[in-house]
């Protein structure tokens, strides 16, 4: 059911979807939706793909609340799927990583929101009444001056291309730098040193021409961006 807080704004959060493959918070951040908004029905799901089928049947939410870095997802693909799926529903983006680009990248792509798993309850409280009022939420400290798009800005086609240029393994490496995972993580699931996947990202980095696996990550994500959006 719809509920009125107490400084007189009316919330129509009556349903919602969250979308997190750790059980746990998935849960708790369901209980907390529940406490402060009466929201009874809510849905989970803890990936992709079983977010999609959920969405399949007449299961429609007023809200999803999703993780940017789901298993089965590589930067923004599962956003823009959700997206694509429900156009009209607002979607909030969570995650434990929280750069201002990152952020940027998210509401460019038409996210409601960007809520960091670390907020506070109250922040919280704010960042789903800013949405249910049809605001746009952006965290805070997030500094949306310093992310207008440089002039020299590379093209999709030319960003592709560099991709392209990558080896089978750098290109592994790749996808699972944008899935979040550390080094350990990617050695441990390619079944390699952590010294030779250092060595593979290194590479990786030179021929992309980016500094970091983070500016590695983004170029992916905004390629994935202005292609969906051509």
């Amino acid at each position: 059911m719809s509920r009125t807080n107490t400084s007189g704004h009316h919330l129509t959060i009556r349903s919602a979807l969250v979308i997190d493959d750790h059980p746990l918070y998935c849960d708790a951040l369901a209980m907390t939706m529940e406490s402060i908004f009466n929201t009874k029905k809510i849905r989970t799901a803890t990936s992709l793909a079983d977010a999609l089928q959920k969405l399949r049947s007449s299961y429609c939410p007023d809200l999803v609340m999703l993780d940017l870095n789901l298993p089965d997802v590589s930067g923004l693909s599962g956003f823009l799927k959700i997206k694509k799926k429900i156009p009209d529903v607002p979607v909030i983006v969570t995650s434990a990583i929280n750069s201002d680009s990152i952020i940027h990248s998210v509401i460019e792509a038409g996210a409601a929101g960007f809520i960091p798993k670390d907020i506070e309850r109250q922040v919280f409280k704010n960042a789903m009444r800013d949405v249910a009022e049809g605001k746009i939420y952006f965290p805070p400290g997030y500094s949306r001056a310093s992310h207008v798009r440089p002039p020299e800005a590379q093209s999709v086609e030319e960003v592709s291309r560099k991709i392209a240029s990558l080896s089978h393994q750098q290109n592994r490496i790749l996808g699972l730098i944008c899935e979040g995972k550390q080094n350990k993580m990617i050695a441990y699931e390619m079944q390699l040193a952590e010294a030779t996947v250092k060595a593979h990202i290194t590479a990786l980095l030179r021929r992309l021409g980016v500094r970091s696996r983070t500016q590695a990550a983004l170029m992916v994500r905004e390629v994935s961006i202005r292609h969906s959006l051509q």
